[in-house]
């Protein structure tokens, strides 16, 4: 059994309005999500023995719009992030919470018990460039660094073990000039698919969203959703019966298009698969490590 750990930046459960992508166009995976309903504040709570679908908040008992820094680090550590240091951060982890994810956070412990864990997504040569000159991460990478697991780079992405961040990778090959072919998303759900054969547990990180809902462009998040929709689409219809995903964001803005910012909204929790039952009980963003840990040592007695 193995667990595919979608994590999708900036998407909330928003008011069914001209200016929430979700009701304005017909996303497949969204609405299998949500057992084919709306993918809005009107939905409602699923729990089937292997679907589940719920809100669950990302503010956190602090004041103001939830950030990517903390609430990201309070999805990967079960940390109360924000509550640590007084106030929501981003996008980059505050001082203050790093060592969260350097020392407590949801790949540490996971290889603590034994199980192996990967992180698909690759980096060109440029971002490492960067990163390493300000010594600047962000959540994910500081997390896998500190892991002792390695970033994917070109390499990985050639030889078809990796993924780009727009998943099809063309913006590699248009912007970056980097000979890579352009994808599917469903090729590319089908790579991911192949590489959760490898490890216990597989996380990928899509934040095209958030800088769709940060443009406020309906046509960029209409792409860029269509994108994520028919990968996750084909991933709910072609993963096996003993893997489990676990989808959750970090906080609310692509669903309401009317402001620049992020919202206060719930985000969805979809867990699909064997551990949906480990999830039964959450309630907030910093809940899913636990759920995950779990569903991993249920492999052990099960």
């Amino acid at each position: 059994m193995s667990i595919i750990f979608l994590f999708i930046d900036g998407v909330g459960l928003g008011k069914a309005s001209d200016a929430n992508p979700f009701t304005q166009s017909v996303y497949r995976g969204f609405s299998a999500m949500t057992g084919d309903q709306q993918f809005t504040e009107k939905a409602t709570d699923q729990t089937d023995t292997n679907h589940l679908f719920k809100f669950v908040d990302a503010r956190l008992d602090v004041e103001g719009l939830p950030q990517s820094g903390t609430g990201q680090t309070a999805l990967f550590t079960g940390k109360n992030a924000p509550k640590e240091i007084g106030k929501h951060f981003g996008p980059f982890p505050h001082s203050g919470i790093k060592p969260f994810l350097k020392e407590q956070s949801l790949f540490i412990k996971a290889k603590q018990q034994g199980y192996s864990c990967n992180f698909i997504n690759a980096y060109p040569d440029i971002f490492f460039k960067k990163a390493r000159k300000r010594n600047r991460w962000s959540c994910t990478t500081l997390m896998t660094k500190s892991a002792g697991i390695s970033l994917n780079t070109t390499q990985e992405v050639k030889e078809e073990k990796a993924l780009t961040a727009e998943l099809t990778q063309w913006a590699w090959r248009k912007h970056l000039n980097i000979d890579v072919p352009k994808i599917t998303p469903e090729h590319a759900a089908d790579r991911l698919l192949e590489q959760s054969e490898e490890y216990d547990l597989l996380l990928h990180e899509y934040y095209l969203t958030d800088k769709a809902g940060h443009s406020q462009e309906m046509e960029k998040a209409n792409h860029f959703l269509d994108v994520y929709d028919r990968f996750l689409w084909h991933l709910i219809n072609n993963k096996s019966g003993e893997t489990t995903i676990v989808l959750c964001s970090d906080h609310g803005n692509v669903e309401d298009l009317s402001v620049k910012t992020h919202t206060l909204n719930a985000v969805p929790l979809f867990v699909y698969g064997p551990g949906a039952r480990n999830f039964a009980d959450a309630q907030r963003i910093s809940d899913i490590t636990l759920g995950i840990l779990d569903t991993l040592n249920n492999k052990l007695t099960d």
